[in-house]
């Protein structure tokens, strides 16, 4: 027949609807079960206070679903026991679609009489009780990438009512549960939605007047809750009230407030009283917003109008936006603050290695700020404008990446003050993927002299493709290390704190501590912050060829190209060329380079004597037989390699940190002995010792069993291969 509906079905569709057993739960689970889904009838029969049990009334559901053909289960456990609720629908139909969560009970008194059992009754059967039948079908419905959740919130919830703070309270706290749902269950089609329904029910007797109560029937509110249940329904985070087969969206909708803080810093209690009628009037471009982060950005526009030039156009496009100069609040740090920092990228002292206390005590003659700390107060006038400006405000923030960064360092940084910030957005640059935006920062001290110049690279996934360029004048580019082996590397183990820590620093995203968070980014685990790695490479260099000297240091520059986890270990390799130390670093455990592209410029080119003795080469004894090693394998002939047949990787260390690497190849004929990495082949076995236990090794006055037991020496790979070298070093000795 033209014009004729198709009727919306739930074959297939397993639902379980709470406090299904008298009222509107009633009627939402047969309607589900008439259009085909399968329903579980949860009610533990209480009485309208919480009180009691009854089977009845479920019971009495399920047989009328099944006298017109259709398929249903009870179960009668308390919402509390969500695990159960959602177990039925397991063992019974393998799945869960669909969770109503509409049971709930009353106990209104007025405030003054409430008792501690009214609030926690009503609160554990609407919130709590929501929240266990949740959590428990929340895993199923994510690996079967399909969910429907409904949550009964309440007019008393959205606009109070006199006797009800216990249930006003709990029912809007369904309301920002769904918001939070609704975010974390997009990716994986989970959607959640809250009804609030105005009907005729045993919760609702005294509230809504029996001469209209034909208007009220329950039954006109199941075709909304059931429609909303439906996979053709995408609504997500959406809250819906319906009476009577009325329904209109419900949303939160603000002034359009003032920006009362002045460029100069200053604002009173006077400035708010003389503006209150205008932050309250709702008639005046009253505001909506959709998330937290837009309500967020609109907030941090106004205030960027405010302290900047009112009259200067706030950019609206990627285009416009280039160009556009910003301003941000003072930044006051102390000698706490750069202590704090210097803790957060691995500064230690040991009764052996004092050369980092002056990074971490005050009352040192020598007390002075690592270098890669000029970039927390830049990050903070910079975030700022990242998140508040109408150009980005279609980015999604949570995809934004740290591309590159690149510190000028003007003056020697001062231990502690308040800096001020001018900056602007020298470039941005379509690369179709994304588009990386540069945000150049500089910062100045009390006196107005500039004291550091920042530039952030950013990179926005998906907002890329709106036609600009590709490569820009203003870009401080990365550059490659040289390609021989590294003059110099130090391995640093990181904590499994080290996030937790460095956060402190000011960067609070949930991405490096939070494993749920770090879930939605694609990741298995919380991952270390970039700049944190980043401080940890400047640290070696200042150790490496400064003796931590701050005010050796010129510039910085890196690139950010993996992913690096709290607890591994970060290996910084470096190569000196004049004044200039090139470095990348990487993962030790997993082999992944996580910096690339790095440098460091000096004011001046290290001597030799201000090299880190750990690392210069010719003062390890290793050295020495390594060179006689190459005439070893010269001597044994390519008889000697194939009866070894494995490549050897033997890292060199010198008071706990990695001197020297070199490479005995005893697997590709003739044999090889070099500095650094295997060039060919990967390594079977890889040693690790100390420059000092390697030459007792060899002389034989070390133990190998003994040392390997007792932790001198660490073995991974083929272990097995290592006994082989019994023959290299019989024979070196006879040499």
């Amino acid at each position: 027949m033209s014009g004729a509906r198709s009727l919306l079905r739930f074959d297939g569709r397993v639902a379980i609807v709470t406090g299904a057993g008298r009222g509107i739960g009633r009627d939402y689970a047969l309607l589900l079960a008439s259009r085909g889904a399968k329903v579980v009838v949860n009610d533990l029969g209480v009485d309208l206070t919480g009180l009691g049990k009854n089977s009845k009334p479920v019971d009495e559901v399920v047989q009328t679903i099944k006298s017109f053909g259709g398929i249903a289960v009870p179960n009668y456990d308390s919402v509390e026991d969500g695990e159960k609720v959602i177990k039925t629908a397991i063992d019974n139909f393998g799945r869960i679609d669909i969770l109503v969560n509409n049971a709930g009970i009353i106990r209104d008194k007025s405030f003054s009489r409430i008792s501690d059992l009214d609030w926690d009754l009503v609160h554990k059967v609407h919130l709590r009780g929501s929240f266990m039948c949740t959590r428990a079908a929340w895993p199923y419905m994510k690996q079967q990438k399909y969910g429907r959740i409904i949550m009964t919130s309440s007019t008393s919830g959205l606009y109070g009512n006199f006797g009800q703070s216990n249930y006003s309270a709990a029912k809007l706290g369904l309301v920002g549960f769904m918001n939070t749902l609704a975010l974390e269950g997009q990716k994986y089609n989970v959607f959640c939605n809250t009804i609030v329904p105005a009907a005729l029910s045993r919760l609702t007797q005294g509230l809504i007047p029996e001469e209209v109560g034909e208007i009220f029937k329950p039954e006109y509110i199941a075709p909304v809750v059931c429609y909303m249940c439906h996979e053709n329904c995408t609504e997500n985070g959406v809250v819906i009230e319906s009476a009577g087969g009325w329904a209109a969206k419900v949303r939160l909708q603000k002034s359009g407030g003032v920006a009362m803080r002045k460029a100069e810093n200053t604002f009173s209690i006077e400035d708010v009283q003389s503006n209150w009628d205008a932050i309250t009037d709702m008639t005046c471009n009253p505001l909506y917003h959709t998330s937290a982060s837009e309500a967020t950005a609109h907030t941090v526009k106004l205030i960027l109008e405010k302290l900047n030039d009112s009259s200067k156009p706030i950019p609206t496009s990627f285009e416009s936006a280039i160009g556009y100069q910003f301003t941000a609040p003072p930044f006051n740090y102390t000698e706490r603050d750069v202590i704090l920092y210097a803790l957060g990228v691995g500064a230690t002292v040991s009764e052996n290695d004092t050369s980092q206390l002056k990074f971490l005590y005050e009352g040192h003659e020598e007390f002075s700020v690592i270098p890669s700390y000029a970039v927390i107060p830049a990050q903070s006038a910079m975030t700022g404008v990242m998140t508040g400006l109408p150009a980005f405000s279609q980015v999604n923030l949570a995809r934004m990446l740290h591309g590159e960064q690149y510190i000028e360092i003007k003056k020697p940084f001062p231990t502690s003050g308040t800096l001020s910030h001018k900056g602007v957005i020298s470039d941005i640059l379509d690369k179709k993927s994304g588009a990386v935006v540069l945000f150049d920062v500089q910062s100045f001290d009390e006196t107005g002299d500039l004291v550091a110049f920042n530039q952030f690279s950013i990179f926005m996934v998906g907002a890329g493709g709106f036609g600009g360029k590709r490569d820009s004048p203003h870009i401080k580019k990365s550059l490659s290390a040289p390609s021989r082996n590294p003059d110099a590397s130090l391995r640093e183990k990181t904590t499994s704190s080290q996030a937790a820590l460095y956060r402190l620093n000011g960067d609070y995203n949930p991405l490096h501590i939070d494993k749920d968070f770090a879930a939605m980014g694609g990741f298995s685990t919380p991952i270390l912050h970039g700049l944190c790695s980043f401080g940890f490479a400047v640290r070696h260099i200042l150790r490496q060829y400064c003796n931590n000297d701050t005010t050796m240091v010129k510039a910085i520059k890196v690139r950010f190209s993996k992913p690096f986890l709290p607890g591994q270990t970060l290996q910084t390799d470096m190569w000196q060329e004049n004044e200039r130390i090139f470095f990348s670093c990487k993962c030790v455990e997993s082999g992944d380079t996580v910096l690339t592209g790095g440098y460091v410029d000096l004011l001046t080119a290290p001597s030799l004597s201000s090299q880190d003795s750990s690392s210069d080469k010719e003062s390890l004894k290793s050295t020495a037989l390594f060179e006689q090693l190459k005439s070893v394998i010269a001597t044994g002939g390519p008889e000697f390699v194939n009866r070894i047949r494995a490549v050897y990787l033997w890292n060199i260390t010198k008071d706990g940190n990695l001197a020297s690497q070199w490479t005995v190849d005893l697997k590709n004929p003739p044999g090889a002995v070099y500095q650094g990495e295997p060039k060919a082949t990967r390594a079977g076995c890889t040693l690790t010792i100390s420059d000092d236990d390697f030459i007792r090794l060899a002389n034989g006055d070390l133990n190998p069993q003994q040392a390997f037991f007792g932790g001198k020496i660490k073995i991974t790979g083929n272990v097995m291969l290592s006994q082989k070298l019994a023959q290299l070093f019989n024979q070196q000795s006879k040499l």
